[in-house]
């Protein structure tokens, strides 16, 4: 097994976007150099690579060099300290197998993220894992959407929130997240592995694209298939019945299938399990949401408004933002920033209409968009059948029939004017920032008013004056607004122990983000490589 090893970081060596990268490393040797430490003792490298944009007259890029000693790392500790390099271990997995032995094969119910990075550690440590999901393989997701967009007639089993990759196959591609676990050096090595860019692991942001994303997904399908795992499209777990020997039989669109232990890596929409798991006694609770609009803006305003006379240069690459304010009555932040990309129709309920955003890896569309979402508190969601939980999805599927009413059927979008919406009006036609759903093809002006709650829309008016504050020109009149953006996560959390199992459960792992412990496909990887590792703790390999 891959031994840990302790390594040092030294930060913030910022360069012009013409020098060579290799300038870098050239910096950082004599800095070492300059505290006794020669080049034959460090292997170095570049570990992560920004853009510094603060000053749009004289815009950075901001690197990390890794220094890896070739001896013992000791006497070079304390020298690299006094010029603030960091130590940092890259640690490797290490587990214990249990002796409890598995009834039956492990069930992965879910292909994103979770369910994956799951399945495949399984896998490889002879499990042979049953990996299911309620929609198809990643090739036949994509005609699935085609033939939405041509025949706006929707697929509730297979679309952009179901199928192999979960839905972040349809997005970005984007693998930031804010958790500090060295579990996400694992997840990027992985990504790239199976076909990822070679560049996720240096950049500060990193992102695949969607249209490298899908052969990621069909390649670690593959693998997992070719370690002996079992994959089945198109299988809805229904129900799940506990049986006297501990096995567990899972009733699904596609069969019973008896299984040793089950993984629900289900995903943030899988509306009618989370029903289905709470009338069965699942201890399940409402979780804060957010919900709001995309916004879409031309992508050369933005890169102009971020790097000034550098915009369009190839080492920035396309402009991005992450942008925030809680003054107001309510938080409100960007979210899932898709430079170059498009909105795409992420419903997965009939008569319902809900917007995503995708960009492909090169990020050069004529549009970047994101997310401006508002915070919602679980105390807000009115109970259904006494229920706060179900109250919570009631409260994202009313916005999202809303939306569909103002759309005009058809899952047309509504869509606004920036300027429209700040001032109250309604009815002008977009005329320099066009929308990008459904190709351009499908979406009809409308008030957002008639979409989201009164306080909504209040604190997305002081949000979108805020943020133009932070970058000219974000709430121009004529860029637009589309809804309804209702999926930023989970609204619901499986609760589960320190043993990783549901509550009252002993052989059932809540996993990721449908289950409430994960934002966004790296924090969600993780999640199931903490999953797959409790399970590896209990049980024995299969035999």
């Amino acid at each position: 097994m891959p031994q840990s090893k302790r390594v040092f970081i030294l930060d913030g060596i910022a360069l012009s976007p013409d020098d060579d990268p290799s300038k870098a490393l050239d910096t950082a040797r004599k800095k070492f150099r300059s505290v006794g430490v020669s080049d034959k003792d460090l292997e170095l490298s570049i570990y992560k690579k920004s853009v510094d944009a603060r000053k749009k007259s004289d815009i950075k890029l901001v690197y990390s060099v890794m220094a890896t000693p070739k001896g013992e790392s000791g006497v070079i500790s304390g020298r690299l300290e006094r010029i603030g390099a960091r130590e940092l271990t890259l640690e490797a997995l290490s587990f214990e197998y249990g002796n409890e032995r598995l009834k039956a094969r492990p069930l992965v119910v879910g292909m994103g993220p979770a369910g994956l990075f799951c399945a495949l550690l399984l896998a490889e440590q002879g499990y042979s894992p049953i990996i299911i999901d309620r929609g198809d393989s990643v090739y036949d997701r994509v005609e699935s959407l085609s033939r939405f967009y041509r025949e706006h007639t929707l697929d509730v089993e297979s679309n952009i929130q179901f199928g192999a990759g979960g839905a972040g196959t349809f997005s970005d591609g984007k693998l930031l997240t804010r958790i500090n676990d060295p579990k996400c050096s694992l997840v990027l090595e992985t990504f790239k592995k199976f076909g990822a860019p070679e560049d996720i692991t240096l950049k500060a942001k990193p992102h695949i694209g969607t249209d490298i994303l899908r052969a990621v997904i069909d390649n670690m399908l593959s693998h997992l298939e070719g370690l002996g795992a079992e994959v089945i499209y198109r299988c809805r777990l229904d129900s799940l019945c506990e049986n006297p020997d501990g096995s567990v039989t899972a009733h699904t669109t596609r069969g019973d299938i008896v299984c040793g232990a089950v993984v629900l890596a289900l995903g943030h929409s899988a509306r009618d399990t989370y029903k289905k798991l709470i009338e069965d006694q699942f201890a399940i609770v409402p979780k804060p949401i957010s919900v709001g609009v995309r916004i879409e803006h031309r992508r050369a305003d933005i890169e102009k408004a971020l790097y000034g006379d550098l915009a369009g240069h190839a080492a920035l690459g396309a402009a991005e933002y992450v942008l925030s304010d809680t003054k107001g009555e309510r938080g409100v932040y960007t979210f899932c920033m898709c430079p170059g990309g498009e909105v795409v129709a992420a419903a997965s309920e009939e008569g319902g209409v809900v917007v995503n955003g995708m960009s492909s890896y090169a990020r050069d569309g004529v549009n970047s968009n994101c997310a401006v979402a508002v915070s919602i508190r679980p105390d807000e969601f009115e109970a259904v059948d006494g229920n706060g939980a179900l109250g919570a999805i009631e409260f994202q599927r009313a916005i999202e029939r809303r939306a569909y009413m103002a759309g005009g059927g058809g899952y047309a979008v509504p869509v606004q004017t920036v300027g429209d919406f700040t001032s109250g009006r309604s009815g002008s036609q977009p005329s320099y920032v066009m929308p990008t759903y459904m190709n351009g093809e499908n979406f009809k002006v409308a008030s957002l008013d008639d979409v989201l709650p009164e306080a909504v829309c209040r604190s997305l008016r002081y949000g979108l004056a805020s943020f133009d504050k932070k970058i000219n020109g974000f709430a121009r009149p004529d860029a637009l607004l589309s809804a309804a953006e209702t999926r930023t996560s989970a609204p619901v959390r499986i609760l589960r122990g320190e043993n990783m199992t549901a509550l009252g459960k002993e052989n059932i792992y809540p996993c990721g983000e449908g289950a409430g412990y994960a934002g966004g496909i790296t924090s969600a990887a993780v999640d199931g490589i903490k999953v797959a590792m409790a399970m590896i703790g209990k049980y024995r390999p299969i035999e």
